[in-house]
């Protein structure tokens, strides 16, 4: 049942070609011959830019950190997370404050040298969004490629270069091939995030599908036409994540192999003289572009604007944003240890297929979510105007909240499951052994040994949920603004020095998953998760 309604958005947004009426069909229609062209092309056109940015740039990192030693190795290693405590809308509203015409940047290079005219392309443009989601979310490829390099690359290196082989031969020949399952994992997974975005294309004014599903939803009023662009969205997302899901899978082979070397003969490659120097700035610069500079040019309005910050709501925004995030978080991982206890117990063929449909959730985009919760509550609406079904889904948390749900769930799951494979099975066959079975079961005997993989649950769930904008936009309760929320309405109405202090607060909040996992990964414990 659980798994039901969790999965209820996703089965209502496939049923909507059902409801197939001559309304939406001319809608449909209309926008095939106006916008949904420039949809299709512009969302093409940013998810090829955006797989070869990440791409590189990830490889490239992780390559750095993993097979060479230089100046300031151990620093970048943690250091080149942070820009997944940087949301991409925020990031985005830093970039126009700073580089637009108006900026600083451009008014001071135009007073000190004479200059007229724009001296830099728009940043608000297709340009603009592929360098934010570039470097916001290149930290995907960089983890999953971290982990596979550092299990053999350097000792198999090492192999190659008593073999006779050349430096840049041994990376081309041993190093890529072993990396290129968990770049492919990871462009998948960034991939999946763009198409999910809604805050940096609607405030670049981008047409994506993601701005088509609410245009078609909102401006021209055809909840049927909404589903149904959904539904081509959703198409995309699942052949990313079935990519995703083989990458994986490949990527578990290649490292189970052979086990992790060690020893002075597997050493990374000493670099010196300039070859250091390149290596420093390949790590230095996705971090100053995806998190430093960023911080920078979002301090700078809210400094300036220091006397209009709205200091007696921030108060009000914080505590909804927190209260939303901490009851998602509390019923996600409650969800997630009961769906995981469940599959351990009864191993069937229903409990796993209940599990894998539940970790679908989060490759799922939020537009996707928004239109197949309220789909159905419009059915019932007008099946049973009395119910009331559309005042508790929209005036009620109970909306928000199921969202989160349904988009969320999967990352307690994720780390609930990552737990329990830590917990030796003879444990269970013990406890029942001495009568101990069912909920005293999951109590006495794994409670205790999961508290740390529930409070990661719950830290990532809280997290994410703090940072959620497309689904709080439209089913938050009335009056019910959150950070992100108000974030995005005081950007969009440029009003910046108002906007940083809750894009700020964002961040900050941001840095608290980047924090545990750059803890895991100094303990080696980090493994790239298990297909869903």
């Amino acid at each position: 049942m659980l798994v039901g309604v969790l999965m209820l958005p996703v089965l209502a947004v496939a049923l909507s070609w059902v409801e197939f009426s001559g309304e939406a069909s001319a809608v449909l229609g209309q926008m095939l011959q106006t916008v949904l062209p420039d949809y299709a092309l512009t969302s093409l056109l940013l998810c090829v830019s955006v797989a070869i940015g990440v791409a590189v740039l990830g490889m490239s990192t992780a390559s750095a950190v993993t097979l060479f030693e230089f100046p300031g190795r151990r620093l970048f290693e943690w250091a080149l997370l942070l820009p997944l405590a940087m949301p991409a809308y925020v990031m985005a509203y830093a970039y126009t404050d700073f580089l637009q015409y108006a900026g600083p940047l451009q008014v001071w290079a135009r007073d000190t040298f004479g200059l007229s005219g724009r001296l830099l392309p728009e940043v608000r443009s297709l340009g603009g969004a592929v360098l934010v989601f570039t470097v916001a979310l290149y930290p995907y490829v960089y983890l999953l490629a971290r982990t596979a390099l550092s299990e053999r690359a350097v000792h198999l290196m090492e192999a190659a270069r008593l073999l006779g082989a050349p430096l840049s031969r041994r990376i081309a020949e041993v190093a890529l091939p072993l990396a290129r399952p968990a770049v492919a994992a990871g462009v998948a997974l960034a991939l999946m995030e763009t198409l999910a975005d809604f805050g940096v294309s609607s405030y670049f004014g981008i047409q994506t599908f993601t701005a088509g599903i609410y245009k078609a939803w909102l401006s021209m009023d055809n909840r049927i036409a909404a589903a149904q662009l959904a539904t081509v969205l959703l198409a995309v997302v699942a052949l990313l994540l079935r990519l995703e899901h083989t990458a994986q899978a490949r990527m578990r082979f290649v490292s189970s192999r052979g086990g992790r070397s060690s020893g002075a003969d597997s050493a990374p490659v000493r670099l010196r003289g300039h070859r250091a120097a390149v290596a420093w700035l390949v790590c230095a610069t996705p971090i100053a572009l995806g998190f430093v500079l960023p911080v920078l040019f979002m301090l700078r309005p809210l400094v300036l604007g220091w006397g209009s910050v709205p200091w007696s709501q921030f108060g009000n925004w914080a505590l909804n944003s927190i209260w939303l995030a901490a009851l998602s978080a509390a019923l996600a991982t409650a969800l997630a240890l009961g769906l995981s206890f469940a599959a351990r117990s009864r191993p069937s063929l229903i409990t796993r297929s209940a599990v894998q449909l539940s970790s679908l959730g989060y490759a799922v985009p939020g537009a996707v979510i928004v239109v197949g919760l309220l789909l159905p509550v419009g059915w019932l609406q007008e099946a049973a105007p009395s119910s009331g079904a559309g005042y508790w889904v929209t005036a009620t948390v109970l909306g928000v909240v199921w969202a989160y749900l349904v988009r969320f769930s999967a990352v307690a799951l994720q780390s609930v499951q990552s737990g329990y494979t830590r917990i030796p099975r003879n444990l269970d066959d013990s406890a029942r052994m001495l009568g101990t079975t069912g909920p005293r079961l999951l109590a006495r005997v794994h409670w205790p040994l999961l508290k740390r993989s529930v409070a990661a649950a719950g830290l990532l769930v809280f997290v994410d949920v703090m940072k959620e904008l497309p689904a709080t936009l439209v089913l938050r309760p009335f009056n019910s603004d959150t950070l992100a929320v108000v974030a995005y309405q005081l950007a969009r109405d440029e009003r910046l020095g108002e906007a940083a202090l809750p894009a700020l607060a964002l961040v900050l909040v941001g840095l608290l998953p980047v924090a545990l996992l750059s803890r895991t990964l100094r303990s080696g414990q980090y493994r790239p998760a298990a297909p869903g």
